[in-house]
């Protein structure tokens, strides 16, 4: 990261700079100098991964998702929250600079396989930024030359998502035949991995956003897409370049990915890498577990309820899930959960010496206090201090976006499954189903996340996908390419309460922790406990932290604030201020 961090700080002058090549002041690079030598096109493409478009070092993923309560409900899915008037993302300056650079890499004296090589990282870097834009706007302009600020297509109509989407995949095909690298030890830049990576994600993204849109009248192209997506992650696997980190076993080798300092190279395709001396840090436990700064964020129980028994079973199998306690309902889960939040055994660091660290309500909703991307020495919760490597992508996802689409086609074996969900789920210590497809559908699943699935295998991977990518960022993008939008509606639940002011052990450590009340604190206080307030609501004062049952039940949050998707929201308006600009773009139906 320290390569890429001296690159981010020079993009500026490079982009800068670009603008100006063809009036070549003194003190400006020539146009010739930049692209005229192999340093100069790198020094160029370099600038690329500091754009505003491309993902940073942060780990506050997923902060608006189905699995998260925050401690704000997103205007964006409140009723009459959000409009065009207060939308956001429709900038092209980044694509002006990529376009300049792809449409004037072409002095013969540098070679062309080195110019390709270069090109192919800038149309990376395109297919980006195109994914990002038709993720948000659905249908948008595919520009492919550096516009002058007198160009008519300035103010040209939007072009229709099958020109844009085909656009992508040809830039993501040509990056993966060209970009001569196939690897990067550094785990930083963008190699032929990280593209064919990137075009598995894209193209699963468009395949299953077709096939579940039946009213974009795509459904008959959705397997092209799908298949594309295969080949891409087939690529990826039979390069035997990576593999699942298992080392330290299932109870610490799932975490390890996340809290490392250095990328863990076997699974991890591409990172950003923090550097202390260059000031490059991310803030994960700031955000985490500051009860301020962050959004509080805290997984739901409906998610939590998804993972699994170690051996294999669906854990709301056992009729008693309802009212099982947070103690006991943690132990014999998929061990991912255990590395995922804040349960049992875990201890975090305080001047050097371990102590319990069972989940605090001054950072918790639910009870679900996420530590995938948190350090456990509580030196790194003060601010932007976390020296750890923020995966972008990894073999992991490669996998289930493999098992994904091959499901999807219908041509999922079983040997594919044990490669993909068996191997993860192998990881994670479960013990059965790991070599054949489920043929068992989970009535849970269907109920409370995929009512109009029917297919186990379909189910499973969803399930998988969920727990194995929880806080990547790709919850949100999964929920638009279902069309499982209404997801975002579900209630904000926690763990079950049994009664008001009776104090509890979260982590069975002999210490309590933390009791409910309503009214007034209990007096005498139990010393160490956290009181909580779940009084009722009155028609003076309003409390978001409730039980579910009244006096017990599942805490719930912030459930007086409805949240409401509709068919609309698969699609953010076009910004108020670009669409005066230009009439001719039309705005996203449902929106004004």
């Amino acid at each position: 990261m320290k390569k890429l961090s001296i690159f981010f700080l020079l993009a500026c002058t490079v982009l800068a700079a670009c603008k100006k090549l063809d009036q070549q002041p003194e003190a400006t690079p020539t146009k010739q100098a930049v692209f005229g030598t192999e340093n100069g096109l790198k020094l160029y493409t370099n600038s690329f991964y500091g754009m505003d478009f491309m993902p940073k070092n942060s780990t506050s993923k997923d902060a608006m998702s189905d699995y998260l309560a925050v401690k704000a409900v997103e205007d964006f899915i409140r009723e009459g929250g959000f409009s065009a008037s207060n939308s956001s993302g429709w900038t092209w300056t980044d694509l002006r600079n990529i376009n300049y650079f792809i449409q004037n890499c072409n002095d013969p004296a540098v070679p062309a396989t080195i110019r390709n090589n270069y090109i192919g990282i800038a149309r990376y870097f395109r297919a980006y930024f195109y994914m990002e834009k038709v993720k948000r706007f659905g249908d948008v302009p595919w520009i492919n030359k550096a516009l002058n600020a007198d160009d008519p297509q300035l103010y040209a109509g939007r072009d229709k998502r099958e020109l844009v989407m085909d656009s992508v995949l040809a830039d993501l095909n040509f990056a993966i035949a060209n970009i001569s690298a196939q690897d990067d030890a550094s785990r930083t830049t963008v190699t032929k991995s990280v593209a064919s990576a990137f075009k598995s994600r894209v193209c699963l993204f468009e395949g299953t956003f077709r096939k579940y849109h039946d009213e974009l009248g795509l459904t008959a192209t959705a397997n092209r897409w799908l298949q594309e997506s295969v080949n891409a992650a087939d690529q990826i696997i039979k390069s035997k370049t990576y593999s699942i980190n298992t080392n330290g076993g299932p109870g610490v080798s799932y975490r390890q990915v996340f809290n490392s300092n250095t990328p863990v190279v076997g699974e991890v395709i591409q990172s950003a890498v923090a550097d202390l001396n260059l000031g490059v840090l991310n803030e994960a436990n700031w955000w985490w577990t500051s009860g301020t700064y962050g959004a509080k964020a805290s997984f739901t129980r409906t998610f939590i309820n998804t993972y699994l028994n170690l051996d294999g079973t669906p854990f709301t199998n056992n009729p008693a899930y309802r009212t099982m306690l947070f103690k006991d309902e943690v132990k014999n889960r998929d061990l991912r959960l255990k590395q995922t939040i804040r349960l049992g055994d875990y201890k975090r660091i305080t001047n050097g010496v371990a102590v319990p660290a069972p989940p605090v309500f001054s950072y918790t909703f639910t009870g679900y206090q996420p530590i995938k991307w948190t350090l456990d020495d509580t030196y790194y919760d003060a601010g932007a201090l976390n020296t750890n490597a923020v995966s972008l992508f990894r073999y992991a996802e490669v996998l289930l976006n493999y098992a994904e689409a091959k499901a999807e086609l219908g041509t999922l074996t079983d040997a594919d499954w044990a490669l993909t969900v068996g191997a993860l789920r192998s990881r994670a210590g479960i013990t059965a189903g790991l070599t054949t497809k489920p043929t068992i559908v989970d009535p849970y699943l269907v109920a409370n996340y995929f009512p109009g699935i029917s297919d186990a295998t379909i189910l499973e991977v969803r399930r998988e996908r969920g727990i194995e990518l929880s806080l990547e960022g790709l919850r949100f993008a999964d929920l638009l390419r279902w069309k499982r939008g209404p997801l975002m509606e579900q209630e904000w639940n926690g763990f079950y309460v049994p009664a008001l002011t009776t104090p509890l052990d979260l982590n069975e450590d002999g210490v309590l922790d933390v009791a409910f009340y309503q009214g007034t604190v209990p007096s005498p206080a139990v010393n160490g406990v956290t009181y909580v307030n779940v009084s009722p609501r009155t028609a003076t004062a309003v409390n978001s932290q409730l039980l579910k049952n009244g006096t017990s039940g599942e805490l719930t949050w912030m459930n007086e604030i409805p949240r409401k998707w509709n068919d609309r929201n698969y699609y953010y308006p076009i910004p108020l201020n670009d669409l005066q600009r230009n009439p001719n773009l039309k705005q996203n139906p449902g929106w004004q």
